[in-house]
């Protein structure tokens, strides 16, 4: 699994308290703990209006002080994104382009050429599409443009769009999601398919176990890039088992290497 790292975000009402504060120590640390947990990537995100680049560069310098794991630069905005970029000490990922207006063009644009990878949701100038047929359309409409600059499947992280479980009729949002990635796996087997798994459980109690259920669901469809906590050692222990049960483990060996560098919770 293809971890991102989800703590440095301005959305978070901790991490928007270090942002307005300019508390370096606290980014650092929360950084730290991200690459040590095994994040491969340590999304970077201000959520900020007003200010969003300066801030951005400001959060990014402080990751790469504590260290080298790869930047997700992550903004609604893709010239936000592009400009971000610049502030990397080496290439990393791209968060995120859509259907949406020439978002295409302009991230792929900039990515082209270089050993950037990218996050591509499935929406559009129509919003969210409310079928597995529709949001298949808007995949087929992100690849084309790929081919275009000449970027490679195995760079793409596709985004199928995770959605609340909670107001999904009957599980339909679900099984359309799982359908999605399905397809797009059966078309792209080098492509990654990502998501920030925490939103399938809005509004629902006890939501590691809800996240947890649908990462392992998600893992079996093709998902193995994710948005999430890295510190949350019984989602990492259950996406190395899934991993084991799905045969992308060797004789269990990472899983066996992950449980003695303690990245698991404790099973009770």
């Amino acid at each position: 699994m293809i971890i991102i790292g989800e703590k440095i975000n301005g959305s978070i009402p901790r991490m928007a308290k270090a942002i307005a504060e300019r508390d370096a120590e606290w980014v650092k640390e929360i950084a730290k703990k991200e690459a040590d947990a095994g994040a491969d990537f340590i999304d970077v995100c201000a959520s900020l209006n007003e200010g969003e680049l300066e801030a951005m560069k400001w959060l990014i310098d402080c990751v790469q002080e504590v260290t080298d794991v790869p930047i997700a630069v992550d903004s609604p905005s893709v010239h936000s994104c592009v400009e971000a970029m610049k502030f990397c000490n080496k290439p990393g990922l791209f968060n995120s382009v859509s259907g949406e207006g020439d978002k295409l063009d302009v991230g792929f644009k900039a990515i082209s050429g270089t050993k950037w990878e990218v996050v591509a949701l499935l929406c559009d100038d129509t919003g969210i599409p409310k079928t597995a047929a529709d949001r298949l359309k808007v995949f087929d409409k992100v690849m084309a443009k790929a081919k275009e600059y000449d970027i490679a499947p195995n760079r793409i992280h596709i985004d199928p769009l995770i959605e609340m479980l909670c107001t999904a009729d009957d599980g339909e949002g679900i099984s359309m999601v799982i359908e999605v990635m399905t397809k797009i796996k059966e078309q792209y087997p080098t492509i990654h398919i990502t998501g920030a798994v925490s939103n399938i459980s809005f509004n629902l109690p006890k939501r590691k176990l809800v996240n947890q259920a649908f990462t392992v669901l998600a893992m079996n469809a093709g998902l193995d890039s994710a948005v999430f906590d890295p510190l949350n050692t019984d989602l990492q222990g259950m996406i190395f088992a899934t991993e084991a049960m799905l045969g992308l483990d060797d004789l269990c060996c990472e899983y066996m290497s992950a449980y003695r560098e303690g990245r698991f919770g404790e099973v009770k």
